[in-house]
């Protein structure tokens, strides 16, 4: 398929002066309704009960896809498909895995320090010897193989 710079390029080796000044009239009409238009938002709406609610009653009523339900609830596909697929976002349960990672990206997007984990338990002196002790396995003999062997 041709470019319409390539259109115009070919315009203009045949002599079609017309076609050409046809164009220019395209362009122009073109470039005097072109409006700015605001850019799509990049934040939706945050994730509660009700909207998942809302987007599998979209689901189930509508012959909508997941992605005219995400413009129209306002949130992304991925978010939808996760209502639609797993059943995520119906519980307002804090603990909930999904609440958790939205609640860790919240708080890495306002600067909050990460919290501190709990130390590990260190082990007992008997396990410590117990491991030092322990002698590893001996390892398989990984010599070369010959013809003859077969």
């Amino acid at each position: 398929m041709a470019t319409l710079k390539e259109f115009e390029e070919a315009l203009r080796e045949h002599g079609m002066n017309m076609a050409l000044a046809l164009l220019e009239r395209l362009r122009e009409r073109d470039r005097a309704t072109r409006t700015v238009k605001p850019a799509r938002r990049l934040t939706g709406q945050k994730m509660t009960p009700e909207l998942a609610r809302a987007i599998l009653d979209l689901h189930a009523s509508t012959g909508m896809t997941q992605q005219e339900i995400a413009f129209k609830v306002g949130v992304n596909q991925g978010r939808v498909n996760e209502v639609i697929k797993r059943g995520k976002w119906l519980s307002d349960d804090p603990q909930a895995p999904e609440a958790v990672a939205r609640d860790k990206a919240l708080a890495r997007m306002r600067g909050d320090p990460k919290p501190k984990k709990p130390p590990l338990a260190t082990a007992r002196p008997k396990e410590r010897k117990a491991a030092a002790t322990k002698v590893p396995a001996k390892a398989r003999n990984q010599g070369q193989l010959a013809l003859g062997d077969l």
